[in-house]
């Protein structure tokens, strides 16, 4: 009787891990999934550094000193459209040079392009091109 229980006590284990398992990787195909449900576009709006336009909305004119002592201090940068719409900048791994001629453009109008993403609502584009407002004008 003793050998039944412990079979039965490891069959149910075995099976309590299998279902888990199961639903980790369900869960990872689908997280996966959303990562790579990237679009390619342009997006139009002024390079910030992240910290400052987070943590007290400073943006514009006024702050483009102390936004570029930050971004060259190693801040994120964004991109802040006009209607309020604020996209994280990542370097493209295949071609750095747009991200990094952003670093020089702080409170300047842009487009840029590239591929945008989204993971648990916060916004990115992945810097695959920069134009300034003045060129990307129609």
């Amino acid at each position: 009787m003793k050998r039944m229980t412990i079979l039965f006590a490891t069959l149910m284990l075995c099976a309590a891990a299998l279902t888990a398992a199961a639903q980790g990787h369900v869960h990872r195909a689908a997280e996966a999934k959303a990562a790579k449900a990237t679009e390619s576009k342009s997006v139009t709006g002024e390079v910030v550094d992240m910290g400052c336009y987070l943590a007290h909305g400073a943006h514009g004119a006024k702050h483009v000193t102390c936004a570029t002592k930050c971004i060259a201090g190693g801040m994120p940068m964004g991109i802040l459209t006009s209607d309020g719409a604020l996209y994280l900048l990542t370097l493209n791994h295949d071609s750095a040079d747009p991200f990094n001629q952003l670093k020089d453009m702080a409170g300047k109008t842009v487009t840029v392009t590239g591929d945008v993403m989204t993971r648990n609502g916060m916004k990115g584009i992945d810097v695959a091109a920069v134009k300034t407002a003045a060129t990307s004008a129609k």
